[in-house]
């Protein structure tokens, strides 16, 4: 059994469409009130620091991160 890394990014504001569409096909985007939470299934430390550096860029403020607990997936 395999596991995968995954995390719960949440930013402040609502990411527009472009933004959220331009995330790598292992990020994906979903609004909440006052803030936008990004999914981060399977991804590595170099991936989760590129995503992080890009909202540093972009002005975006991130409020919190965390590892979601691992899942099993069959071989």
């Amino acid at each position: 059994m395999a596991t995968t890394a995954r995390y719960e990014i949440r930013v402040k504001g609502d990411l527009d469409e472009v933004l959220a569409a331009g995330l790598p096909s292992q990020f994906t985007a979903a609004p909440a009130p006052a803030e936008t939470v990004v999914y981060a299934e399977d991804v590595d430390q170099s991936a989760l620091h590129g995503l992080l550096d890009r909202l540093e860029q972009l002005g975006i403020e991130l409020r919190e991160i965390r590892r979601l607990p691992d899942e099993e997936k069959p071989d």
